[in-house]
């Protein structure tokens, strides 16, 4: 996928094109990419100054209104010219995977059960990345599939649930499967053993990008992003917050006052995030499903808790997320947006809040 600024006309199309793929007919096809294409071409045309600017990425607002890096939040030198491309990678987390390779370099992780309550990860890297190993790469389920159109991500996966195959033929899924294209990916037959040794890099996912392009002609992606701003302690406290899945993968996320940061522990594998976003949704089981697969509500609006600078809310705050395209996004108990601190962002996803406690160590 070449870096090129998309122009208007190649932006709207293609979302069109994205749109009538996750929820049109074939009918409304070109009623959807003509009134876009159209209308866009007109506002353009209107709107259009004297002077041209160069192209930028539109950043994210800050405190500072410094450029900072649109996925992490980072203070930049200076704006960046594209937006980078996003690759949502399909982690598991059953024991016999541990130790897990590259999570903790994913600027974003989303956590959430599959069969058998075990949880398993999209972990989110980005072509500005050099992560030498990431894995054990496992296969794909519906929901992650939603969180990963928020960045037109390339999904990388090995393989997948029926609901999870069916959805990526039909919705417009970057997909990078294992099963057709091994090329990207490689198996560790010395220190693991199947079906926990697929492993892939960003080395190599930045090579699918042509080939991806090439299947797909998405062009440059388009995303939003959230509102960033360095994160400064606000307690000198020691609080753990623990989440109960069960099944031995309990999860507890510690403060660290001296860095401002959060400790994940789980098995004795230990990462470290600067948001740490606990969303209550709807889970189930698909009905007659001989496996056990769940179902999880990815689309509306719930419950949360976050953890950040030291403090969590009291009161429930809520998540939102509009359609499958649109970033999640989470706002305080008066509706402001929150803002997120630069760095690594992990979001829980649990069935009640209820799984949510937090004890405090003292100063």
């Amino acid at each position: 996928m070449p870096k090129k600024t998309s122009n208007v006309f190649h932006r709207g199309y293609h979302r069109a094109l994205r749109l009538w793929k996750r929820e049109g007919t074939p009918k409304n096809l070109f009623v959807i990419a003509g009134g876009i294409f159209l209308l866009t071409a007109i506002i353009s045309v209107i709107m259009m100054p004297k002077q041209t600017p160069s192209p930028v990425v539109n950043q994210p607002a800050s405190i500072s209104s410094l450029p900072r890096h649109p996925l992490t939040g980072e203070v930049l030198s200076a704006p960046l010219a594209n937006l980078p491309q996003v690759f949502g990678v399909m982690v598991e987390n059953s024991a016999d995977a541990w130790p897990l390779s590259g999570i903790d370099q994913a600027f974003l992780v989303i956590e959430a059960p599959v069969e058998g309550n075990i949880p398993r990860f999209i972990a989110f890297f980005s072509d500005d990345q050099s992560v030498a190993k990431i894995g054990p790469v496992r296969s794909a389920r519906p929901y992650y599939l939603d969180w990963n159109a928020e960045f037109q991500g390339i999904y990388g996966h090995v393989g997948g649930s029926p609901e999870a195959l069916d959805e990526i033929a039909v919705n417009g899924t970057l997909d990078l499967n294992q099963f057709f294209q091994s090329e990207y990916y490689y198996r560790d037959e010395l220190t693991r053993y199947a079906p926990h040794n697929v492993y892939t890099t960003t080395e190599n996912l930045k090579k699918s990008v042509s080939e991806i392009d090439e299947k797909y002609s998405v062009g440059s992606p388009v995303y939003d992003s959230w509102t960033f701003a360095d994160g400064t302690s606000k307690s000198s406290t020691v609080d753990t917050t623990h989440i109960a899945w069960g099944n031995g993968y309990d999860i507890d996320w510690t403060y660290d006052p001296s860095s401002n940061t959060y400790h994940r522990s789980q098995g004795g594998n230990t990462y470290t995030a600067n948001n740490v976003v606990v969303i209550a949704t709807d889970i189930g089981t698909i009905p007659g499903d001989d496996k056990g697969r769940r179902t999880v509500r990815t689309i509306g609006e719930g419950p949360m808790i976050l953890l950040q600078n030291g403090t969590r809310n009291n009161v429930p705050w809520t998540w939102k997320k509009t359609s499958a395209l649109s970033r999640m996004r989470f706002y305080d108990d008066t509706g402001k947006e929150v803002t997120m601190n630069a760095g690594k962002t992990w979001i829980e996803v649990v069935g009640s809040l209820d799984q949510v406690s937090t004890e405090s160590d003292g100063v």
